[in-house]
C-alpha cells in the first residue's frame, strides 16, 4: 500500500485540491444537518438549542403546498431529463457524421459558449427574448399578423421556456463528453460493418450507440439522482407570482422558509429530506442498470 501510494504520489498531489475541495465545502458541513432536529436559534448555536424532533419533517409534510412543490419540482426534473438528456448524444452523433473539420469545430465552439454563460444573464436574455413589448418573439409573432403573447406570465407556458433555455445552455458542454466516448469506439468495427454492406444509419445503430451505450447508462444514472435538483438561481430569476402554480418549486420554496423567514431549522430539514429521495433515485437507477446491462457506478 505505501510503495503503490509513493509510486503514484505526484497524482494523489494533482487529486488533492479536488478532496480538499469535497472534505471541507461538502463533508465538513454535514455535521449542521442536526439543526433539523433542534429549534435552531442564531444567539444560543447549534448545540445550544433545543432539540425538537421530527417537527419540522411533519411539518413540511403536512403543509398544504406540499404535493404542489414536490410536482412542482418532479415535473420540471422529469422535463428536462426527457429533453435534455438525448439532445447532446443527437449533436455529438450528428458532429460525429461531419467531416467537415472546421466546420466541426465551429459548431462545438459556438455551442458550448453558453454553458459559460451566468444564469444571471440567461434569464434575463429569456425575458428580453419574450417580452410582450419589443421581445424578439413576439415581434416575429406580430409580423406574421398574430397577437403578442405574454408568455413570462403564463403558468403553462414556464416548463417549456425553462427546459430549451437549459438545452441551449449546456447542450455544447455536455456533447464533449460523448465526443470523448466516441473517440474510444474502434475504427476497425466500422470497416468490418462497412464490408457486411452497412450504411451510416446501420453503423450509427448497431457499432456506435453500443460503443458509447456505457458512458450514456452513467451519465443517464447520475442524472436520474439530480431529478429533483432542480436549479434555484434560473428558476428563482425567471419565476414570479403569476406562475407559482408550475414553477415554485422546493428550492425557492427553502429560499424563502430559510433566507426570507430565517426558520434555518425548517429549510434543511427540507433540503435533508430531498438529498435522501435523490439518494433513492441514484441507487434505484444504479441497481437497476447493473441487473439490466452491468454498467453501473459502484
Amino acid at each position: 500500500m505505501a510503495r503503490a501510494f509513493r509510486r503514484s504520489k505526484y497524482l494523489w498531489l494533482l487529486f488533492l485540491p479536488c478532496l480538499l475541495y469535497y472534505l471541507i465545502f461538502k463533508y465538513a458541513p454535514m455535521f449542521g444537518l442536526v439543526i433539523t432536529f433542534k429549534n435552531y436559534n442564531v444567539f444560543k448555536g447549534i448545540w445550544a438549542s433545543d432539540w425538537v424532533g421530527l417537527k419540522y419533517y411533519r411539518m413540511f409534510f403536512g403543509n398544504p403546498d406540499f404535493w404542489v412543490l414536490m410536482r412542482n419540482t418532479f415535473l420540471l426534473g422529469f422535463y428536462k431529463l426527457l429533453f435534455g438528456f438525448p439532445a447532446p448524444i443527437i449533436l455529438a452523433l450528428l458532429m460525429n457524421e461531419v467531416r467537415n473539420a472546421v466546420f466541426k469545430r465551429w459548431v462545438q465552439t459556438f455551442s458550448y459558449l453558453p454553458h459559460f454563460i451566468s444564469n444571471v444573464i440567461v434569464a434575463s436574455m429569456v425575458i428580453m427574448f419574450l417580452s410582450p413589448t419589443g421581445g424578439i418573439i413576439n415581434e416575429l409573432i406580430i409580423s406574421l399578423g398574430g397577437k403578442p403573447v405574454n408568455f413570462m406570465m403564463e403558468p403553462g407556458l414556464f416548463r417549456p421556456i425553462y427546459v430549451l433555455s437549459e438545452i441551449w445552455q449546456h447542450i455544447g458542454w455536455e456533447t464533449i463528453i460523448f465526443l470523448a466516448a466516441l473517440t474510444a469506439v474502434d475504427p476497425q468495427l466500422y470497416e468490418a460493418a462497412g464490408i457486411d454492406g452497412a450504411g451510416r444509419w446501420r453503423k450509427l445503430w448497431h457499432v456506435t450507440l453500443p460503443g458509447i451505450a456505457p458512458t450514456i447508462m452513467i451519465i443517464l444514472i447520475l442524472d436520474i439522482g439530480k431529478v429533483l435538483e432542480i436549479g434555484f438561481e434560473k428558476v428563482f430569476l425567471m419565476y414570479n407570482p403569476a406562475v407559482y402554480s408550475t414553477a415554485d418549486i422546493i428550492s425557492t420554496y427553502v429560499y424563502r422558509v430559510g433566507m426570507e423567514q430565517g426558520n434555518f431549522s425548517y429549510a434543511s430539514a427540507i433540503d435533508l429530506f430531498m438529498g435522501v429521495i435523490s439518494f433513492i433515485f441514484i441507487f434505484s437507477a444504479n441497481t437497476l442498470s447493473r441487473r439490466l446491462g452491468g454498467t453501473s457506478l459502484w
